[in-house]
């Protein structure tokens, strides 16, 4: 079968119209002061939302450039551990490493950890990874251009956008006790120290509930599989091919 008509080609299309909500990034970068031109190419730079948005909110407050970049590089330390389950899942060629380094986000690497198969995962990865970095970085062009003809996209709920994409995202996984209790301490430990820590940080915060929750399962086999563990289960070690083991 001819890689477009696949079943993870289509999930990564549809996955990667998500970018449509960029419309609110570019509105946001004008709203915090950025020329569309500076919008567009932190945009490209970055390609991650969650970054994007602590970079604009940071610069938006009137806080320290050096603040803003560090929060925003905070928030994408998670794409650097995916990156440690993918370059063994996907097994890129050197000259292919710096473009996947590029496009391993959320939903590029959820799309890829539910494929059967090592194939799947690398249409289903990078589909959906070119598909979201050009629907994302054209809506927040267009969102910029927008946002300097209507003023502050907050007075238009813009703001909440991301937000309720994300939550569209994870709701399917949210089956079981595990996942939702991570849920549920991820979102108290956030909304706890939000008044108390600079913006972005609190995320972080909340993201150690998957930690103080999963590690003391680590190990165990009397589990069920999650949904997403047991549609990757297929993708074992000597299924991996690296690119020097083909040769």
């Amino acid at each position: 079968m001819t890689w477009w008509r696949t079943p993870a080609a289509r999930q990564g299309v549809a996955v990667g119209l998500v970018g449509l909500y960029g419309v609110s990034a570019g509105a946001l970068g004008i709203a915090a002061g950025l020329t569309v031109g500076q919008t567009v190419l932190t945009s490209l730079l970055l390609f991650s939302g969650g970054s994007q948005f602590a970079f604009y909110g940071v610069i938006g407050a009137g806080g320290n450039p050096l603040a803003a970049i560090a929060t925003s590089t905070l928030l994408g330390l998670r794409n650097g551990f995916y990156g440690l389950e993918l370059s063994r899942r996907l097994a890129p060629s050197p000259a292919l490493r710096p473009l996947t380094a590029h496009l391993t986000i959320d939903e590029s690497t959820a799309v890829a950890v539910a494929q059967p198969d090592q194939r799947s995962t690398r249409i289903g990865f990078y589909t959906t990874g070119a598909v979201l970095f050009v629907v994302w970085n054209t809506m927040t062009l267009l969102g910029a251009l927008a946002g300097e003809a209507m003023g502050d996209p907050r007075s238009w709920g813009l703001d909440a956008a991301a937000a309720a994409a994300f939550v569209a995202l994870v709701w399917p996984r949210l089956r079981g006790r595990g996942p939702i209790g991570t849920a549920a301490l991820a979102m108290v430990l956030t909304l706890v120290s939000a008044p108390f820590v600079p913006t972005g940080v609190e995320v972080l915060i909340g993201a150690t509930a998957a930690l103080a929750l999963g590690l003391p399962q680590r190990g165990r086999t009397d589990l069920p599989l999650t949904p997403v563990a047991r549609e990757a289960e297929p993708i074992r070690a000597h299924e991996v091919t690296r690119p020097e083991e083909r040769r």
